[in-house]
Formats: structure tokens, sequence, C-alpha cells
């Protein structure tokens, strides 16, 4: 699969793993960790941008622990009308914009948010997109956290290959991120493994 498929892929999904697959599952045990770690990292009027938000789950959970200034991005355009009817008061607080992390993030400035985080969406970029990381490191002025799948999900990576399929269907690339955003001048704060991701607090410098 190139990269043009990965984003076609993803910007038609229906059913599984659909905007509105992920609203009807609503805030989970990742959006409990998030919006934890922003208790300890992040201040009261952080400025936040999620990557490959979709309807908008984790984004409503942050609403509802007092963060306003909140934006998301996420390639499929289904991903705003669901949240319209799921989360409305998300969609009225927020700012929100369709398309992929590789063509929206060159065109913010530098430090543009204080915080970017990522769900199970940076598993999914593409090799030849690699560069994107130097990109949300850039746009960061102070945090960058990742939950995503690093090989030790219980039927993920466990060959020790850096590429595994779900249902045959789509791939997701395996990375330590700690190293990605190592080599790109970030300090790690925090590592916490889990059943199926781990969730890495990174500090600009």
């Amino acid at each position: 699969m190139d990269a043009d498929d990965n984003h076609r892929g993803w910007a038609e999904r229906s059913g599984d793993f659909s905007p509105e697959y992920y609203a009807q599952i609503g805030p989970n045990e990742v959006s409990e960790t998030l919006a934890t770690v922003f208790e300890h990292y992040a201040a009261e009027d952080a400025s936040v941008l999620e990557l490959g938000c979709s309807s908008g789950r984790h984004l409503a959970h942050l609403r509802d622990r007092g963060y306003e200034d909140l934006t998301g991005i996420d390639i499929n355009d289904d991903s705003f009308e669901v949240m319209a009817e799921y989360f409305p008061e998300l969609v009225d607080t927020g700012t929100f914009l369709t398309g992929a992390i590789e063509d929206l993030l060159p065109d913010f400035p530098d430090d543009k948010f204080d915080v970017i985080y990522s769900v199970e969406t940076l598993q999914h970029v593409h090799p030849d997109d690699t560069w994107v990381f130097e990109e949300i490191a850039r746009v960061s002025s102070d945090l960058v956290i990742t939950a995503e799948n690093e090989g030790n999900g219980p039927t993920r990576g466990r060959s020790g290959s850096e590429v595994s399929y779900v249902n045959d269907d789509f791939p997701l690339y395996h990375r330590n991120w700690k190293d990605e955003f190592s080599d790109l001048g970030l300090a790690q704060l925090l590592c916490e493994p889990g059943k199926r991701d781990t969730v890495r607090v990174f500090r600009v410098l």
C-alpha cells in the first residue's frame, strides 16, 4: 500500500474504525490517561491539537475537564458531521480541519500549539511520509504526546516486524516513539506501556 492509497482508505472509511464507530464507543481509558497527563503537564489554558481526531471523543473528554482551546485534524470528512451529532458542545468550542496531517501541518507557524497529541494515528503514517514527525515537533511549543501501538499489542508486532495488518485490511507501522522524537530534539518525560498502546509524553527543548 502506497501513501496515497493509505490516505484514501482512511478518508473514505466506514464501518469498523470509522468516525461513527469511535463516537459510539465514546471516551475510553486512553481518554482518561490523556486527561491525567494534561493535569500534570499542561496549563489549563493550553492550546491543543489532536492529530487524527475522528469524531472527537478524546477532545470531548478534555473539554469536559475544562480545556477549551481545542483543534482537531482528520482526513475523513464524515468526522465532523458525526461530531456534531454526538458531541455538539465540542463543535461549538473547537476548530476542526479536514485533511491529511502531511498536508495541513506545514501551513501552521512554528510553536502554534502548546500541546499536540495523537491516539493511534501516527502508527498509520506511511514510511514515505515520516518527515511529518519533524513538522509535529516544529509546530508544538511545549508538549507532544503519543498513544500508539509500538508492537506491544496482543496481536500486533509480536514477531518483531515493523509492520502488521489489521484484518488484512490496513497496515500499522510499529515505531519506537522515544527514538523518533528524541532524534528530533525532544525529551521524553513519561512512558506508560499498556495492553494495546504505549503512552509517551515529550517536551520540546
